[in-house]
């Protein structure tokens, strides 16, 4: 049973979850419905909040194939539940015979359709639902997704074979009314609602009032931003939403059906003129120019070819099957838009329908969106821990205020209402507001600066980054490369590298022909466009491509409409003889050219690292192929007698030097090979056996502001990672040029090889030569081992800096077979090279678990998995539609990223600051009332409503705006709530407000001149102040029912209104993240305003605003000793705030991590400076030993400094364990290291 009951659906994958099953139980679901009407509906929102609970009080557990309601659980770190109702989806009997003939007879929109070519599943399937009397198929819905439940794996599957919905991205806009109740129903809605019911009840009407007006404001503008957005997905996705398509149907009919009707297995035709794609399709026919800028950001238009048959490749059949991730250059993605399509005389452009609705990748980004992963952050999880505190706090006066009401013989009735009223106070109701306030400012900021955000929460944890990734390309260099030059081999030999490619001596060599044809430009609108590398190449050589037209087209027998010559002048006068290689024939119909034809293209592939074309010299009998890709990989795949001997030492040589490096290949085809013949033939059997040409050396330049930011970063001790799909030579030599490796910096390149021949996996280390590249090479030694010096105490341990590099082959390697190694990698791993897009995502994910707060910077063409990943991803796309990405940069340029951080540490900062100021606001009020409750008194409700509208609401919304401090520094702000500094903050400050407040209330009832007041009550008069405005007699008489109007009351509320403009002059922090609070104009107008105003009514009160604040008359010279309490509790207030937590405690706390950080600057520069110490008692006052810092990544830098086998030494092995497949290394060099570390942990 417990195997039925629990089972994993979408295994694997990011949304990966637990299912299980139940019936509903009326038994259970009577007495929940006693339980909501005892509690009056509380329980019945308690179980709306709660899925998992609704669900076990509602229902039993049973198997998953028989359940009524299923019951899901995310296997992420958020464990998040939901629920779902199981429906039934009924299939009568009906004949199968064609696609058209099983559709429509399906409930809730479903249509049944069959694939061109059945599998033997589908085929089973069909069968079986045709024999069937009456199917029925169960099935749920989450989060957009059907799931049907799936007999032969006995488990719910996504989309089932067989059954698919109406092929559309459905964004329903929810009703207004739906989207109240749903934001009404939010737990702090409905305190605030218990709130306002309870201060109605004790006639507290005007903050009542107030208080409803807000929470409107609030629930209003939440409701129109969230419509908004729901409004704008919908207009993003309706563009392709309903058009009308053509498709290929029996007998080579076309009909025009809606793209709605569209299912997996129809033929589309591509329109000529081009169309926004309705679904995912893949081409079987000809060509398409694609614009693909929707899904990743990235402008250049990619040409689609179609899919490669395998049936003429014998080996092939049944060995690879289609996928999205891998057929992408064949793969039309939806929403995406085809500019432009190519096709052979006579043919239409056709694509297979693969995906629909919400499977497609169209589909995929729009359900992020729509259900996006929550932020997991410290500090939201510390606030809920704060709210509970400050909840128990609530606690303590409700038990204090029921018992001294007793004592008191107070009736029931006020003792319900005060008990309860002390809850309302303590929990401030406008907390969310305030928090929001900061993070609106930050994002407007940001928006100034030219940085988009459309994850606001982000911001705040965006002040936390330690570590950013960049992509090199585009990123850290500039965009496009230009050509340094070219070095060609003959007769196995390189020639001396030349700098001119566009000349007569070179026009009719192969190498130029190479460069010609084997590129994926297309003409748009007259302009030439495409890869930027390739139309870089192609400019080089001046040729002049032209794309023929239909007609034109059938004159050259089918020739593919792409040819490519060179311009007049470059060729010769004479007639030429016809080169040997070459066998070139002149056209008899036009002057002396060349004219190539592109008979095929295989697009370039980031898996293969290359691509090709076959090709045709007009009149010539013989194809040629030609390749270009990789160095290593081209070499590779050319016969071995024509690469060159010092093959290895050239490419060395220029990727040392930061060049990019691209090499070319070429062979003659067989003259049996015809045009059909080509068409269908596999890459595999062009790509072979090619004579080696010679090399592209293109030149990467840096981008000028790189090495300034990056300084700027490192200064700040946040550290920076290389992430690149570039060959890994020139990356470390990129990454030197910019700074990211330092001159005398080691550099280890970690060569991981997978398990073969039954030999285990293993990872060989070799030094890089760091001399080449340093500016200074007297500062290293040649054989240089970093080596660990110990100064006078182990304390002070350094180190000599290294790196790791490595490449995506290696990357995966290592963490399939060496997970132990992975942690020690990623503390000193700088360049990850030939990286492919998933890749970078596992290397985001893998830092994460050593605890980096992790940035991405990327020009969001194939990092979005990265970028999405990331704690902080930020894409230097122009288009804002790199949707992917938290923060979008107007500017491509990497100054966006410390901007972006110092915003983050200003908004972080800034919530700190309102949440402290919120919680102590709550504690100076709550013991307000609690000391006037001991008295049977209270605030009244004009005091109430001028200390939380007039002062506290202006105070939290003005303290918010205080930019960004100017630059980076070394100090992190804390992450959590939780931590040393900030408690003590928080806590000093409440018991000094507590103190002097206790003072003033207790040494009024001292004054010579005191007694319980009474409407006859004359004390101004003992004192022969006039002050006192007659005008107070006429309203003496009247009843104060709750004993509003008293000394206490008057002292009390002044002390205590100076007290929360006191704290909030105290939190407002400037230096070192934020601009001081003096440069906060709003924010010093209104403390002054307030002062001043608060001041002038205490020392010369006005008659009108006593009477409605209810306050009473005090002697001359207790106004004075008021001011004198004030003062001085400022003062204290403001000394242990700023000198004492700032100066003395920072600096000793930062001191030490500063000491740690230098002890450990080879593995993670920033530190959590004030956040490492004291979350319990502050062990840093009591001196007790060595703290064990909280990041895994310092704990794991402390204990490499004490390993003798780390870094490895060069031209060593590390082999993985034979036994326990990817359970860590074990090797002679390392076996003592690996097993004390395990034994460690």
């Amino acid at each position: 049973m417990d195997k039925e009951e629990r089972k994993i659906i979408n295994q694997g994958q990011e949304d990966e979850m637990e299912i299980y099953g139940y019936n509903l139980s009326r038994w259970k679901l009577a007495i929940v419905s006693l339980g909501v009407i005892c509690t009056g509906g509380f329980l019945l929102l308690l179980l709306y909040w709660m899925p998992e609970w609704r669900v076990k009080a509602t229902c039993v557990r049973a198997a998953i194939k028989d359940c009524e309601v299923v019951l899901l659980r995310t296997t992420d770190e958020f464990k998040m539940w939901f629920c779902a109702k199981i429906r039934i989806l009924s299939l009568e009997t009906h004949p199968v015979s064609s696609p058209k003939s099983m559709s429509n007879k399906l409930s809730n929109g479903h249509a049944v359709c069959l694939i061109e070519n059945p599998t033997e599943d589908n085929r089973h399937g069909i069968r079986k639902y045709s024999q069937a009397e009456s199917q029925q198929i169960r099935y749920f819905t989450h989060h957009s997704v059907k799931y049907f439940w799936n007999d032969t794996i006995h488990n719910f599957d996504f989309l089932k074979k067989l059954l698919y919905g109406v092929n559309e991205i459905a964004v329903k806009v929810p009703s207004v009314f739906k989207l109240l109740i749903k934001e009404v129903l939010n737990p702090f809605y409905i305190f605030q609602l218990f709130s306002v019911i309870l201060w109605s009840t004790d006639e507290y009407y005007y903050y009542a009032l107030a208080i409803v007006v807000m929470s409107i404001v609030s629930i209003v503008s939440s409701l129109y931003s969230i419509r908004k957005q729901y409004v704008m997905l919908h207009d993003m996705v309706a563009t392709h939403s309903t058009v009308r398509v053509s498709v290929c149907r029996v007998n080579e009919e076309i009909e025009e059906i809606f793209s709605t009707d569209l299912v997996p297995g129809d033929v589309m035709v591509i329109p000529l003129n081009g169309t926004i794609m309705p679904c995912d399709a893949v081409l079987i026919n000809g060509t398409c120019i694609v614009n693909e800028s929707m899904l990743t950001g990235e402008s250049v238009p990619v040409t689609k070819t179609n899919l490669p048959n395998p049936s003429v490749d014998v080996k092939g059949i049944g060995d690879e099957l289609y996928n999205p991730e891998t057929h992408k250059r064949h793969t039309l993605f939806c929403g995406t838009t085809v500019i432009q399509t190519r096709f052979y005389t006579g043919e239409l452009v056709k694509a297979i329908v693969v995906r629909t609705g919400f499977s497609t990748s169209k589909g995929q980004l729009v359900r992020s969106i729509l259900y996006p992963k929550p932020t997991d952050f410290k500090l939201y999880r510390d606030a809920y821990l704060f709210l509970l505190c400050l909840v128990a706090v609530a606690g303590i006066g409700f038990i204090y205020t029921i018992i001294n009401s007793i004592l008191n013989e107070v009736q029931v009735g006020v003792i319900i209402i005060e008990s309860l009223d002390i809850i309302t106070i303590t929990v401030p109701p406008a907390l969310p507001a305030a928090m929001t306030a900061g993070i609106v400012y930050a994002q407007r900021r940001l928006k100034k600066i030219g940085i988009f955000c459309i994850s606001p929460q982000r911001i705040n944890i965006c002040g936390q980054l330690n570590l950013v990734c960049f992509d090199k390309t585009g990123t850290l260099t500039e965009d496009g490369l230009d050509l340094w030059g070219i070095q060609r081999v003959e007769n196995a030999r390189f020639l001396s590298p030349e700098e001119n490619v566009c000349n007569e001596m070179l026009v009719k060599s192969q190498f130029v022909a190479c460069l010609a044809t084997c590129h994926s430009l297309t003409k748009i609108e007259g302009v030439l466009s495409g890869d930027p590398l390739d139309l870089k190449m192609f400019e080089a050589i001046g040729w002049i491509l032209e794309e023929a037209t239909e007609e034109e087209t059938a004159l050259h027998n089918r020739i593919m409409p792409t040819v490519v010559r060179p311009p007049k002048q470059l060729l010769p006068e004479s007639t030429p003889a016809g080169n040997q290689e070459m066998e070139l024939f002149e056209l008899p119909v036009s002057e002396e050219c060349l004219l190539i034809g592109i008979v095929r293209q295989f697009p370039f592939s980031s898996a293969l690292q290359r691509m090709s074309v076959v090709a045709r010299v007009l009149g010539d009998k013989k194809m040629d192929a030609y390749m270009k890709g990789a160095p290593e990989v081209i070499a590779s795949l050319c016969k071995p007698e024509t690469v060159p001997v010092d093959f290895q030492n050239v490419l060395e040589d220029f990727t040392k030097q930061g060049f990019r490096v691209i090499a070319l290949a070429h062979r003659k085809l067989e003259s049996k090979l015809t045009w059909h013949k080509v068409q269908n033939i596999s890459r595999d059997a062009i790509e072979n056996n090619m004579d080696f040409m010679g090399l592209i050396i293109m030149q990467n330049k840096l981008k000028q502001e790189t090495p300034a930011v990056l300084e700027d970063l490192h200064k700040a001790n946040i550290r920076t990672v290389m992430v690149t799909g570039d060959n890994m030579l020139t990356a470390v030599s990129v990454a030197r040029d910019c700074g990211m490796i330092l001159p005398q910096d080691k550099v280890i390149i970690a060569e991981a090889l997978p398990p073969k021949d039954g030999k285990v996996a293993k990872i060989n280390w070799h030094y890089a030569d760091s001399l080449t590249q340093c500016s200074h090479p007297s500062a290293i030694a040649s054989e240089a081992i970093p080596v660990k010096l110990v100064h006078d105490s182990l304390e002070d341990l350094q180190m000599t800096r290294y790196h790791f590099a490595m490449n995506g082959k290696s990357f995966s390697v290592i963490l399939e077979h060496f997970q132990d190694l992975v942690p020690k990698l990623m503390l000193h791993g700088t360049v990850f090279a030939r990286m492919a897009p998933d890749q970078k995502t596992q290397l985001i994910e893998a830092l994460q678990n050593v605890d980096y707060f992790v940035g991405m910077c990327g020009d969001g063409a194939n990092d979005c998995g990265a970028l999405k990943r990331a704690h902080g991803g930020i894409s230097l796309s122009e288009l804002e539609a790199s949707v992917a990405s938290p923060f979008t940069s107007k500017t491509p340029s990497i100054s966006c990223v410390p901007n972006l951080i110092r915003e983050g540490r200003a908004a972080l900062i800034t919530s700190f600051c309102v949440f402290k100021f919120m919680a102590l606001y709550s504690i100076i009020q709550y013991f307000s009332v609690t000391l006037l409750y001991s008295i049977l008194s209270n605030l009244g409700d004009f005091q109430f409503l001028f200390i939380d509208l007039a002062i506290i609401l202006v105070v939290v919304f003005t303290m918010s705006l205080n930019p960004a401090w100017k630059e980076l520094v070394a100090q992190r702000p804390p992450s959590g709530l939780i931590s040393g500094a900030l408690l003590f903050s928080v806590l000093s400050q409440i018991i000094i407000c507590i103190g002097f407040q206790s003072l003033g209330f207790f040494w009024v009832k001292q004054q010579p001149w005191y007694e319980v007041w009474h409407p006859k009550s004359d004390a101004c008069n003992t004192t022969g102040s006039l002050l006192w405005n007659s005008s107070h007699l006429d309203n003496e008489t009247e009843l104060d029912e709750h004993n509003i109007q008293n000394y206490e009351n008057t002292t009390v509320f002044f002390i205590s209104s100076f007290q929360y403009l006191i704290v909030a002059i105290a939190f407002s922090k400037g230096k070192p993240f934020r601009q001081p609070c003096y440069k906060n104009y709003f924010f010093v107008f209104s403390v002054i305003f307030l002062y001043v105003f608060i001041l002038f009514i205490m020392l010369y009160p006005v008659a009108s605003v006593d009477q409605v604040l209810q306050i009473v008359c005090v002697p001359y010279q207790w106004r004075v000793t008021m001011l004198i309490i004030v003062l001085v509790n400022a003062f204290v207030s403001i000394t242990v705030e700023s000198f004492f937590l700032d100066m003395v405690l920072w600096k000793v706390v930062f001191s030490r991590d500063k000491q740690g950080e230098y002890r450990f600057s080879t593995t993670q520069p920033p530190q959590e400076s004030v956040d490492r110490w004291g979350k319990c008692c502050l062990p840093w006052a009591l001196g007790r030993g060595k703290k064990i810092p909280k990041a895994k990544y310092m704990y794991l830098a402390q204990e490499l400094l004490v390993d003798p086998e780390w870094p490895p030494k060069p031209q060593t092995t590390t082999e993985a364990k034979g036994l326990v497949k990817g359970n860590g290394p074990r090797s002679p060099h390392h076996s003592t290291a690996a097993s004390r570390s395990q034994r460690r942990r």
